[in-house]
């Protein structure tokens, strides 16, 4: 039977299939941007699992953009208690080896790196495990969708043609079936159908561990640092950092009496052990060094390490997203991160097209933009576990070392003796490189799109920290739209505020910009577009608070900044034009694609 000819049950402009983090994120910024869409999800609920749990400051401005950033600091754990990472022995025992710190590093935004942060974002890092954040996203997405995301919904098969996606979609419970006529479709499915069922390749490195995470219910409060997100164990029992642990409080109380946890294993893929609910917890008594500590399992999940990245992000009317088309270590926290700023990239430009306002090319510019960054950060997270064996090295620790060369290196380092003095010093440089992982603040917030939907004006951008940490903020089309603090009408607000969430260019101005404020009206009604204009400086409608704009801005009082709907600034005017209207209207038909 054809497309034309098959019965539609219900027809809607996208279709979304996957109700994890880059699903839910894509329905509840494509409500604000008025796209009629269904969301559908095999399972019958959101996670079960913690999975991730770091927000950085990128993320959060795309969620403050929306909408749910509130809601997610109120519940999320607070900086001062997710501010460093730190490497111990053990949490208990009474060893003489037992409960030492080798290693403590500021992390997310906090520590010595806080007012960097600050200054750079209006959005400090959040750290809210999965297991919590999918409902949350799920309550905001039903209340602007209703009836729009179905849960207990199954992808069987699609098809695709020269004018939408026809799905056929299985309600798991009632073994019903409804085909839905979608425009487009994006696949949020964690790679599990819509990319295999198009051929799409995931290149990399496959199979690199076998990772066991256990969540479980603890009172460690006598053990644990208030201040520490991430405790990573080495010990002599159980070799460097690969063979030891990790482990992560999931709250719902942050700090030292957070009540759940998640503690992760790392195996060689061929390592016959197996671990479930019942042999995982004498490891982990083994591991704390806490035998008498009652705890509970909840649940033991297992996975395998990659670092792949999808050989194409769009295959006609059908779009890969988060986990489909990317998927790596979790080292840097860039998984969830990459996949809710996939969808903020890709729901602005379906909106502009679905609403008549772009032509359909624009939607090329989601692959040729989102696949260079998945690129990048498959790369970057790769690199940064593996650094995790430059750590132990740092330290004088082998895996080629025997049981007892590995017990007297672990007492000589922490030994009251000069060579103890040296071995500390040597590990306190090398622990420093993995602020690559933790103080990543370039990568987070420093990228930029080098291809796409932006106009590129022949000046050379910043280079980019080959550590990742040193931001510089620019308005160099590509890049994220630098944040000050503005005033209007008596309001405090970030510069990332103009843009709102409704799917609005913005077009920021000088003292000096009558002529582009002209332009920007006539050429919004002429494109039918939203078009907010901003002039800022003194007298105008927004005013510098501390200055910081002037010092970021790179274009004088008669020069001109269009700002996509994504806060990504797409094309710049250094200064005045002879035709202000021309010049910005061929500025937005380019971006658009028109």
């Amino acid at each position: 039977m054809s497309d034309a000819s098959r019965n539609i049950d219900l027809e809607v402009a996208v279709l979304i299939v996957g109700g994890g983090g880059c699903g839910l994120t894509s329905s509840l910024i494509l409500s604000d941007l008025g796209v009629d869409h269904l969301l559908i999800e095999r399972h019958a609920g959101t996670s079960l699992l913690p999975k991730a749990h770091y927000l950085n400051q990128r993320t959060m401005e795309v969620f403050r953009q929306h909408g749910v950033a509130d809601a997610i600091y109120a519940v999320g754990t607070p900086m001062a208690q997710m501010s460093k990472v730190r490497w111990r022995t053990s949490l208990g025992g009474t060893g003489p080896l037992d409960g030492k710190t080798f290693y403590e590093i500021d992390a997310f935004g906090g520590g010595k790196v806080a007012p960097l942060y600050q200054r750079d974002s209006p959005c400090p890092s959040s750290n809210y495990p999965q297991v919590r954040l999918e409902p949350l996203l799920r309550a905001h997405a039903e209340k602007r969708a209703p009836g729009k995301l179905r849960f207990g919904h199954e992808l069987v098969s699609f098809t695709q043609d020269a004018d939408g996606v026809t799905a056929i979609i299985k309600d798991v419970e009632k073994d019903q079936p409804l085909t839905v006529r979608a425009r487009y479709m994006i696949g949020a499915d964690g790679g599990k159908t819509v990319g295999p069922a198009l051929g799409v390749a995931m290149d990399g490195i496959k199979n690199i561990a076998r990772i066991v995470s256990s969540h479980v219910t603890a009172d460690l409060s006598p053990w644990w640092d208030d201040a520490c997100l991430i405790t990573w164990f080495i010990n002599p029992d159980h070799g460097g950092t690969f063979g030891s642990g990790a482990m992560v409080p999931m709250g719902p109380t942050w700090g030292r009496h957070s009540e759940e946890w998640t503690i992760h294993f790392n195996f060689n893929p061929d390592d016959p052990e197996q671990i479930d609910e019942v042999s995982v917890l004498p490891r982990l008594r083994a591991l704390l060094k806490l035998p008498d500590t009652p705890m509970t399992v909840h649940k033991v999940s297992h996975w395998t390490l990659e670092a792949v990245l999808a050989d194409r992000y769009q295959v006609g009317r059908v779009f890969l997203a988060g986990d489909a088309a990317h998927r790596h270590p979790p080292t840097t926290g860039l998984g969830l991160n990459t996949a809710v700023q996939d969808a903020h990239n890709l729901a602005w430009k379906l909106a502009a097209v679905v609403h008549g306002r772009a032509h359909p090319s624009l939607l090329d510019s989601y692959a040729s933009e989102r696949q260079a960054i998945g690129r990048r950060n498959v790369d970057w997270a790769m690199f940064t576990a593996l650094n995790h064996g430059v750590l132990d090295a740092g330290m004088g620790f082998s895996p080629l070392h025997t049981d007892a060369l590995r017990a007297a290196n672990f007492e000589m380092f922490f030994s009251d003796t000069p060579m103890g003095a040296t071995r500390r010093a040597r590990a306190a440089e090398v622990f420093e490189t993995q602020r690559t992982e933790f103080q990543a603040h370039d990568l987070e917030i420093g990228f930029c799109y080098t291809a796409g939907a932006l106009i590129d004006d022949g000046t050379p951008p910043p280079i980019p920290d080959p550590m990742g940490g040193n931001y510089q903020a620019t308005t160099h089309p590509g890049h994220r739209l630098p944040h000050a603090w503005l005033s209007h009408a008596g309001q405090r607000l970030s510069s990332h505020d103009l843009a709102g969430s409704e799917g609005a260019f913005v077009l920021i101005t000088g003292n000096d910009g009558v002529a582009w404020q002209s332009a920007a009206t006539v050429v919004a009604e002429r494109l039918g577009v939203k078009l907010v204009q901003a002039a800022i400086g003194a007298g105008q409608a927004y005013t510098d608070v501390d200055g910081q704009w002037a010092a970021l801005r790179e274009i004088s009082e008669q020069g001109a900044l269009l700002v996509r709907p994504d806060n990504h600034v797409g094309w710049r005017c250094h200064a005045a034009v002879g035709d202000a209207t021309a010049t910005l209207e061929s500025a937005l038909r380019g971006l658009l694609g028109r």
